[in-house]
């Protein structure tokens, strides 16, 4: 064999024996104010942040630098959880702007799930600084008194709105409820927790419990009750097809409405009044149209117009909270724009079959009038049909 030859296959045989070469981390070539240098960094999975850290572990002490970039004006948090890998017992460094660009490090020992007031930490914290870098991204500086013999730690970083002088509720997509994880100071490994997929996942059920419950079926009743009832080959089976759709739909919306209540009791401090206001309103009048239900006169019974009266109008009332509140939700929840985009379409459709059995039925309406008209005018007794 040539030289060439063994020299190529030298070559690709050291290629193929050779370790992959670790990719140099984005967060190696950040580069800070007042001669600030780090040990070690990680570029961590969630919310576009980075955080760099030098820890002297005989000291037991911790300088850190964490990156973020937060919604236009608003804070950015970083902080270790010394008791567990979520938000609450963590010991944050929140950055807030005080105004011209500016920003401040306030730090919160936070209980549940809301911020209540600053206050000191559990960790001895000094050289506490913040700053807005030309990426945009709020910078967090801070010296932590660690316990002796620290080397993996829990940490949880966030980024929310801030109007008005207060924090606000950071939003709740998959990015921000998994923003945790554990950080090896000694070996410089961070690894993502996924605890909040549970959590998520809770949500997501709440949402299209209720999005097929209060938001379809409960409309298709109504429209199978308004429109097929006209004619007279539907009958009953139209009224057969709306006690289904709204019994069906009642049981969902009891179930998407129950896992609402068992978020809200998970999540302590975070509240959406509006959205939680308008659900009870409409679990509340659904359970009372089913207990009106036991209630209903016969047809011939003088109090069946009023009993009408009432089981429309509050009918039609909880269509549309339940689907103003779908609305809500999803923005809570800050779905895609693609969930969005197809629950609009299931309602236009429903909305087009409605319009188009308006105009159908009126029509069919209007013909039996006439006819009845030219019968009363043949027997002449007086008496227009009251009804249809």
């Amino acid at each position: 064999m040539s030289f060439p030859r063994l020299l190529v296959l030298f070559l690709l045989a050291a290629a193929v024996a050779a370790p992959p070469r670790r990719a140099a981390a984005a967060c190696a070539s950040e580069r800070f104010s007042g001669n600030r240098a780090f040990a070690a960094c990680a570029d961590l999975p969630r919310l576009g942040a980075s955080v760099h850290w030098t820890y002297d572990a005989a000291a037991a002490s911790l300088s850190v630098a964490f990156l973020a970039a937060p919604p236009s004006g608003g804070w950015v948090a970083w902080g270790l959880n010394p008791t567990a890998d979520g938000m609450s017992g963590t010991q944050a460094l929140v950055a807030v702007p005080k105004g011209g660009g500016a920003y401040e490090v306030q730090t919160y020992s936070i209980s549940g799930y809301s911020l209540s007031s600053p206050g000191p930490l559990s960790y001895q914290t000094s050289d506490l600084a913040a700053e807005l870098g030309g990426d945009g991204r709020v910078r967090i500086f801070g010296t932590l008194k660690l316990q002796n013999g620290t080397g993996e730690v829990n940490q949880v970083w966030q980024v929310g709105p801030f109007s008005g002088g207060a924090i606000g509720i950071h939003a709740t997509n998959a990015d921000n409820l998994n923003s945790k994880g554990k950080l090896n100071l000694l070996t410089g490994a961070s690894t993502a927790a996924s605890g909040g997929n549970s959590l998520l996942r809770k949500r997501n059920t709440h949402g299209v419990l209720n999005a097929v419950s209060w938001g379809l079926l409960l409309p298709m009743g109504a429209i199978f009750a308004r429109y097929l009832k006209t004619f007279k080959s539907a009958d009953p089976a139209w009224f057969y097809l709306h006690v289904a759709c709204q019994l069906i739909g009642y049981g969902v919306g009891v179930s998407g409405w129950a896992t609402g209540i068992h978020l809200g009791n998970m999540s302590k401090g975070i509240t959406y009044s509006v959205h939680r206001n308008i659900g009870i309103t409409v679990f509340a009048l659904g359970t009372l149209q089913i207990f009106a239900l036991f209630l209903r006169p016969k047809k011939d019974h003088k109090y069946r117009f009023y009993w009408n009266i009432y089981h429309h109008s509050i009918g039609y009332t909880i269509i549309i909270l339940g689907i103003i509140n779908i609305f809500k939700g999803m923005s809570i929840l800050s779905v895609d724009q693609k969930w969005k985009t197809a629950y609009i379409i299931a309602i236009c459709i429903l909305g087009a079959i409605a319009l188009i059995l308006e105009v159908v039925t009126w029509g069919i309406v209007l013909k039996r009038r006439k006819e009845d008209s030219k019968t009363y005018n043949g027997n002449g007794n007086g008496h227009l049909p009251l009804s249809m």
